[in-house]
């Protein structure tokens, strides 16, 4: 997830008064996490005053007394979806998926096709390619594991781009940096070019609609977490709760694996140990699981 820039405004456009920006601020902080500073002024204006301009609003205060007051739920995620993109790709970061094979999957192959479970939470996982490459990871480490207790969650705030995510249909410029070896199970023709994911990694995740500042209906406890290029977008004091509730949420030897720019902190820090980069290991000994997820 990042922060688009902005394009020139239209004549004839509203004003956006610091007063304005104030309030979009402290929504989107309040609502979302997400961090705008006086600096993204431009681009909260660019992308917002095209939702006025559907909604037919005369300016920035009814927008904004809209989005405040009770008849205003639905607005959320057109809020959400122009302040925010989705810039990911398949096997981004591809240490953390050798990682995950080589620290969660392949240590626990007798265990898992015992029936041990497995679970792996995708948080912030854009148009899909995230938990689509960890499906293909685990699959390639085990074959059968489609047929197994292993799961993963995949969720995203944005109502637009999860529906992308299910849908699933990839360019032949998004599918190239799939592993050669993949390509060949992991994927099948979807038309007008397209690449769609072959039944077994699709069928390993779930997709699921989630506000990382909200209450989580998820139930741990997971064996790893990829939450990536998200907290980076989120203040200090945010992201040090963010990783707390991950913490919580993981199981004894648990993977937490965050993006390139983000740096684990606050208490939660102590739980952790680094086991490469942005990659980190929740302390204490790796047991087998049995609770359902």
């Amino acid at each position: 997830m990042a922060l688009l820039a902005p394009p020139p405004a239209a004549p004839g456009d509203p004003p956006f008064t610091a007063r304005d920006f104030d309030r979009i601020a402290a929504f989107a902080y309040r609502e979302f996490g997400l961090s705008l500073q006086e600096s993204k002024k431009d681009l909260v204006y660019s992308r917002l005053v095209r939702r006025l301009r559907a909604l037919r609003l005369s300016g920035f205060q009814p927008y904004c007394d809209l989005l405040e007051g009770p008849e205003g739920r639905a607005e959320h995620d057109a809020v959400v979806s122009a302040l925010t993109t989705n810039v990911t790709h398949f096997f981004r970061e591809p240490h953390h998926f050798d990682l995950l094979a080589a620290l969660a999957v392949k240590p626990r192959l007798q265990a898992l096709r015992a029936g041990e479970r497995l679970r792996i939470w995708s948080a912030g996982c854009s148009a899909g390619m995230e938990p689509y490459s960890i499906a293909m990871t685990l699959l390639d480490a085990l074959p059968e594991a489609a047929q197994l207790n292993i799961r993963i969650l995949a969720t995203d705030v944005d109502p637009a781009i999860l529906a992308r995510a299910r849908e699933a249909r990839f360019t032949d410029e998004e599918v190239r940096p799939i592993p050669a070896r993949m390509k060949p199970w992991a994927l099948v023709p979807a038309g007008e070019g397209r690449h769609g994911i072959a039944p077994k990694p699709a069928r390993m995740v779930r997709f699921a609609g989630l506000n990382l500042m909200q209450d989580w209906p998820v139930r741990g406890p997971f064996d790893a977490i990829f939450c990536r290029n998200v907290a980076i977008y989120f203040d200090k004091p945010t992201q040090a709760r963010l990783w707390q509730r991950f913490a919580g949420l993981l199981a004894p030897g648990g993977l937490l694996f965050i993006g390139h720019s983000e740096r684990l902190g606050g208490p939660a820090e102590a739980a952790f140990a680094s086991v490469g980069i942005t990659a980190y290991r929740k302390t204490g000994t790796s047991a087998g699981r049995k609770e359902t997820a």
